[in-house]
């Protein structure tokens, strides 16, 4: 009865941590839309206090465990850049295209996870998993036909399918980050990771912000 009862619970964390995570996403993602209706476009500065954070918390944890790295730090260098990419263009494609389009063509994120590991780390699906994945692939399918309506039905201050290209490549970036962490995990912890990428995806925001920032400047 003991082990039932903390299998029950330790069921209802993970369900509660998942519907956290899901509303802190969208609550990111309300706060992303509404900065661009106001004619806010800084898709990396958003980015950039989110690597902050991660770094300010997960970096002095790693190094107070003064672990060697199991995993050379170019690595998470390479997940830190597809990652910042991947958030700049979802970001962005918020400044083109409403937050519903975004949010629900951001999963295609996961049919590219699924091509990704079953090819990468040889993860092997069932029929079921296939069925619901091409599922939603339909409803996305929908979403995409929603957006391509005449330049008369349109907003004139959006470009919905830009906004939707722009999503789709972003979940492109997101599924070979997703995937590269699961590798490194698999190697290593959840603390080192998240450390290393929140430290360079601090840097690689910073260092993309400054020539774009610089550009904007100038046209205003």
């Amino acid at each position: 009865m003991e082990t039932k009862a903390k299998d029950a619970w330790g069921l209802a964390l993970v369900l509660f941590l998942g519907q956290l995570v899901a509303f802190s996403m969208a609550a990111a993602s309300f706060a992303s839309s509404f900065l661009a209706n106001l004619g806010v476009n800084t898709p990396l500065t958003q980015s950039f206090f989110a690597y902050l954070l991660l770094t300010l918390i997960y970096v002095p944890i790693h190094l107070h465990r003064r672990q060697k790295s199991r995993i050379p730090w170019y690595w998470y260098l390479a997940l830190a850049f597809v990652d910042v990419q991947g958030n700049y263009l979802v970001v962005k494609a918020y400044q083109y295209s409403s937050i519903t389009s975004v949010t629900l063509l951001d999963c295609w994120t996961v049919v590219w996870v699924i091509i990704l590991t079953w090819y990468a780390l040889g993860t092997r699906y069932s029929f079921w998993q296939f069925l619901g994945a091409g599922t939603c692939v339909a409803g996305l399918g929908l979403v995409l036909l929603s957006d391509a309506k005449s330049p008369e039905q349109q907003d004139g201050g959006k470009m919905p399918l830009l906004g939707d290209a722009l999503v789709i490549a972003g979940t492109v970036c997101f599924a070979f980050s997703n995937v590269g962490e699961e590798y490194c995990v698999k190697k290593n912890d959840q603390v080192e990771l998240i450390a290393m990428l929140g430290l360079f995806g601090l840097v690689v925001s910073a260092i993309q912000m400054y020539p774009l920032h610089n550009s904007l400047l100038r046209m205003f």
